[in-house]
């Protein structure tokens, strides 16, 4: 048994298992009018699933960090729970034509197992490659921005054939769909789970599990400054990436699905490329630098361009590709960056914490370039709000994000000796 004791059979290929299987929520787009058709309900309706889905995978996270660190066999098989069975429920309450059901479905109870499986294989992964962390966050990752490449072709084809005007030839084929990927993904976590393991003779230690101080976490300036450029980053790659569709048919750009799987892949590879290149910089906040400028001198440039309506079209793919990347690698680069900070013991609760940014994010991205378009019916205004919010992120990494480590067990320790000579 031995040989199969590896980073890669006990880290890597059960992270990626998890991570490939929970990643498809980002598949939402390529069902949820078919959904929104066959219940009778607006797209607009049925797209609040999706924005409850990521908003419960944030506060989960948050609220769930201290269960994953404790223990990673319980939280995977509970992550493996949650998402299979509101994917499964998700099919059932479409056959019933509930869009309450899948507003609990899908966003809530896929939502729970969405921020646990996100946070289980993370710590695990840091541990077998403690001097590759970046490395190791960034193939786990990568395997939730490259689900939806994966997924894509398989949920096509599930789905069948469709009319001339879009609509499914047949409409059930919509919820037999989530019954059979409940199956496949119940297989793929259930196995990422039975291998899920961390190095031999690692012990969580009890005292630093319980002297771990949330108010010394919540109130240090570094971990607020990762926060908000974290939320930042996200929310202004979801503010373009859910207008990648419109942006390109408005610039008369046709091969719409080769495009959206090149974005996919630039999301996947940034989060490789972007952590793996944090393990060999000085500090890892550097690279948050780099997403952020080179995202602005993008968008700078095509709008030195005369903007969206007049660039050429290989800027505007190109604008779209920089900052997909960015959103991916900022994503892969928070649990090591993070760790730097505030140390290896604590990271999945630390990491459970930032990721509630993801939770408002997720309400807020698509929502801010919706509303900009509806004021202004201008795709160059979205990228001008966008280039000022990420600017506003530069200056918090530079500025606010201080490279010192905090020791989070020392106050706790304290605080228990005054308790004891009081």
């Amino acid at each position: 048994m031995g040989k199969f004791e590896n980073k890669w059979i006990r880290a890597v290929i059960p992270a990626l298992l998890i991570h490939c299987s929970i990643g498809t929520v980002y598949c939402w787009s390529l069902f949820k009018a078919d959904i929104a058709a066959y219940i009778g309900n607006s797209v607009g309706e049925v797209e609040w699933a999706f924005s409850i889905a990521i908003f419960v995978l944030g506060m989960s996270a948050a609220f769930g960090g201290k269960f994953v660190e404790k223990d990673i066999h319980k939280s995977s098989l509970l992550a493996a729970l949650f998402f299979v069975v509101g994917m499964a429920a998700t099919g059932f309450f479409i056959s019933q034509k509930s869009l309450l059901g899948i507003y609990i479905s899908y966003g809530f109870v896929m939502g729970i197992g969405l921020g646990i499986g996100y946070l289980t294989p993370v710590k695990t992964l840091m541990l077998w490659f403690k001097e590759q962390k970046g490395l190791a966050t960034g193939l786990a990752v990568a395997g939730f921005g490259l689900a939806k490449v994966i997924a894509s072709p398989l949920m096509e084809q599930l789905m069948g054939e469709r009319n001339s005007d879009g609509t499914l030839v047949d409409p059930t084929n919509i919820y037999t769909m989530f019954y059979i990927l409940a199956g496949l993904y119940l297989v793929m976590m259930v196995i990422g789970h039975i291998l899920l393991k961390k190095p031999a003779g690692y012990e969580e230690s009890d005292v630093q599990a319980h002297s771990f101080s949330y108010r010394k976490v919540l109130t240090n300036k570094t971990y607020l400054g990762i926060w908000f450029m974290f939320y930042i980053n996200i929310t202004c790659g979801l503010a373009l990436i859910s207008q990648e569709k419109g942006i390109l048919a408005f610039i008369g750009f046709t091969a719409i699905g080769l495009v959206s799987s090149l974005t996919a892949i630039f999301n996947a590879g940034g989060r490789i490329a972007f952590s793996s290149l944090g393990d060999r910089l000085k500090d890892r906040n550097s690279i948050y630098k780099i997403i952020f400028i080179s995202s602005i001198a993008i968008i700078v440039c095509t709008i030195a361009l005369d903007g969206i309506n007049n660039s050429m079209a290989f800027l505007i793919i190109a604008l779209l590709c920089i900052v997909n990347a960015g959103y991916g690698g900022g994503f892969s680069s928070l649990p090591p960056l993070l760790s730097d900070r505030f140390g290896l013991n604590n990271i999945s609760t630390v990491h459970g914490l930032a990721l509630s940014a993801w939770a408002w994010a997720g309400l807020s991205g698509n929502q801010l370039s919706a509303f900009i378009l509806e004021k202004t019916q201008s795709y160059d205004m979205v990228l001008y709000v966008i280039a000022a919010l990420f600017t506003v992120a530069t200056l918090i990494s530079m500025f606010v994000v201080k490279p010192e480590k905090v020791n989070l067990e020392q106050e706790a320790f304290t605080k228990k000796e005054e308790m004891i000579v009081g």
